[in-house]
């Protein structure tokens, strides 16, 4: 199973943050750039705010599911940047991947 490529350095997580287009719901903050490539790259950004380190994690890894289980679903040759708000905490699968996929939908994304 081939992985989708991750945005791993400060300067790309910049470029999307500079030039991108930002949508937010309650639960998350979505940005979104072209990348010009076949496929789709992610970031997620869980601040220390949202929790300790075992609530980041699992947010994180909810945001990563969400992702996963709906990428069928998504348009590619984009870069995306998800940051999970405070409110995120303690949210179970249904609430975050319904927020990721309203956001992908105010993005014009989801196919």
């Amino acid at each position: 199973m081939k992985l989708s490529e991750s945005l791993k350095k400060n300067a790309d997580f910049q470029k999307v943050y500079k030039t991108g287009k930002s949508y937010a719901n309650k639960y998350l903050v979505m940005y979104i750039i072209n990348n010009g490539l076949k496929g789709n790259r992610i970031g997620i950004s869980v601040s220390k705010k949202v929790g300790n380190s075992v609530v980041r994690h699992r947010v994180t890894r909810l945001i990563r599911e969400s992702y996963r289980l709906n990428k069928q679903h998504l348009k590619t040759g984009f870069d995306i940047v998800v940051i999970a708000r405070n409110s995120a905490n303690g949210k179970g699968y249904n609430e975050i991947s319904g927020a990721f996929m309203h956001l992908s939908s105010l993005h014009k994304i989801k196919m």
